[in-house]
């Protein structure tokens, strides 16, 4: 005995342009039939919250499924899968596609090595699916733009109740972004992790979707644009500030990978009014609270 609920949709052209789209959802639980052996030419993301099963790929080879799971359903891959004849599974689905796969996949939130993926808490994955869902409803003048969004959210939820990552995120990534202003080289910030260079591009590839000198250039650049934006510091202290002892360097650099060098992002982004201006530095992760409208 099961119960089964189900949606399927056909996005637009322009849709498509967004990135991604939603091509159905569905919500099943119980004694379900097995799936396949089929290949389909979109991917799925299919959320196990309870029960449990088996999954098997091209390679011919059955690995159990116990809830919570995630299973991926990759574009061109055979697949089959089914849950446990006796105890069955509760299982959430989204049919998803578009040119954004591509980088979720570079980034490492869609794995198609990894085709089943232990989560540590699939509720948060699953309100993501319930907003697909309610956002279904017939007649739903922004169905396509509202799911297409929700797929994104889906992703991200996914991505963090993977249970190989803590709830607070990965430990590595901590410490990088807490150090990502001390002029340290990568081999330096290995060190102190007691990795090796390739131990750590291996570790923040996996955790970030991309080099520690990337990732560091990031929170680095970010917390530039905010200084810039916020503070008359000189674009001399900034750079200090943000970890280059060399102003030049940090101008050549942040005009290549901003667009702009930095005194034009200031005239650009510059709150220039009375008192506008604060020599406090904002500090990003205590934010002030703003008061709601009366």
């Amino acid at each position: 005995m099961y119960h089964t609920w189900m949606r399927y949709f056909t996005p637009s052209p322009v849709h498509h342009r967004l990135g991604l789209v939603c091509l159905g959802v569905g919500l099943q639980h119980g004694t379900l039939p097995t799936v396949g052996p089929r290949t389909l030419d979109h991917h799925v993301a299919i959320v196990i919250s309870s029960g449990s099963g088996w999954f098997q790929g091209p390679d011919g080879r059955r690995t159990p499924v116990t809830a919570p799971t995630l299973l991926w359903i990759i574009p061109g891959v055979p697949h089959h899968y089914g849950a446990d004849p006796h105890t069955g599974w509760d299982e959430s689905f989204v049919d998803f596609t578009g040119p954004a796969t591509a980088t979720y996949t570079e980034l490492g939130y869609i794995e198609p090595e990894r085709p089943v993926i232990p989560l540590s808490d699939a509720a948060a994955p699953r309100a993501a699916v319930g907003r697909i869902a309610r956002a279904a409803r017939r007649g739903n003048p922004l169905l396509e733009v509202e799911t297409g969004a929700a797929v994104h959210e889906l992703l991200v939820a996914l991505r963090r109740a993977r249970a190989d990552i803590a709830p607070d995120g990965d430990p590595v990534l901590q410490a990088l972004a807490r150090d990502a202003f001390q002029p340290l080289s990568v081999a330096e910030h290995a060190a102190r992790h007691g990795m090796t260079p390739a131990e750590l591009r291996t570790a923040v590839r996996r955790g970030a979707g991309c080099s520690p000198k990337d990732y560091l250039l990031g929170i680095r650049l970010g917390r530039a644009k905010e200084l810039l934006a916020a503070t008359e510091l000189p674009v001399a202290a900034v750079a200090r500030r943000v970890g280059y002892d060399d102003p030049a360097y940090f101008s050549r650099l942040f005009t290549r990978r901003v667009g702009v060098a930095p005194v034009r992002f200031r005239q650009q982004q510059g709150r220039a009014v009375p008192g506008g201006w604060s020599q406090q530095i904002p500090d990003p992760d205590d934010p002030p609270m703003l008061h709601p409208a009366t």
